[in-house]
């Protein structure tokens, strides 16, 4: 059967008119209750897997929260199996870890571009094009940082499929590629790591639907190396937030096209 006409979507399990056509999408199916929290009359709707889907409105209109799981395959198939059921506008809420050493723990980060060190992505595109969010989106994720008082940061992020990889480069057999890229990335001002946006980039080019990526930064293991204040931080609120203010000016800005 057509993924597009089955009854349920294969993997998340939802139907027509279980989601609404705005989504924000964490990684951690743990955090999806206290983001419907943010919605008016939200409802659990499935879990399957690593995808919990919770239902509510804003602004009057139907939204929806779809958890991904970690890394960009599972990313990719939330969003296409979403994407069949009509949903045009994607928010990611995620975690990253700093590289930049202005980025600190608790800030916000808004990714305006993403480095694809992963491979989901390159089924979707050839790698000399670039993942980038929709401008409309990235925008409106800066609007909700400066309307929220939050501190934020927006600029690229770098994704890869290997958490170890990144926290562990030394002992890996593939050690000479992964220091000097960390290296590099340094050099460019990339300013965090995550594992999700490069891949959602491309499925929302490929599948003509809007995505942009917001994340709160736990930790900032260069601010650690070079001995500067550092702390683990893993109250996602102010992310939360953030996506969802968006997602109400996204709405409000679409009533009024």
């Amino acid at each position: 059967m057509n993924e597009q006409t089955r009854e349920k979507q294969f993997h998340i399990q939802c139907a027509q008119g279980e989601v609404g056509n705005y989504c924000i999408l964490p990684g951690d199916p743990g955090r999806c209750g206290a983001i419907a929290g943010h919605f008016e009359n939200p409802a659990h709707i499935r879990t399957n897997r690593e995808y919990v889907t919770y239902t509510g409105t804003l602004l009057g209109e139907k939204v929806s929260v779809v958890s991904t799981g970690i890394g960009g395959p599972s990313a990719a198939i939330a969003m296409e199996e979403l994407a069949n059921l009509g949903v045009h506008t994607f928010v990611r809420v995620g975690t990253c870890g700093g590289i930049d050493l202005s980025v600190q723990s608790g800030d916000v980060v808004v990714a305006t571009g993403a480095v694809r060190m992963e491979g989901t992505s390159r089924e979707y595109a050839p790698i000399e094009w670039p993942a980038v969010p929709d401008f409309a989106v990235a925008s409106t994720l800066v609007e909700a940082c400066k309307r929220l008082g939050c501190s934020w940061h927006a600029g690229v992020v770098q994704c890869k499929d290997s958490f170890y990889g990144q926290h562990s480069p030394a002992r890996m057999p593939v050690s000479y590629q992964l220091e000097s890229k960390w290296e590099a990335w340094k050099r460019l001002g990339v300013l965090a790591s995550e594992m999700e946006s490069a891949a959602l980039f491309a499925v929302a080019a490929s599948r003509r639907v809007r995505c942009g990526s917001v994340f709160h930064v736990i930790w900032n293991q260069e601010r650690e190396s070079a001995g500067l204040d550092q702390r683990e931080s893993h109250n996602t609120e102010a992310a939360i937030s953030v996506g969802v203010e968006a997602l109400k000016l996204l709405i409000a800005q679409d009533r009024r096209l």
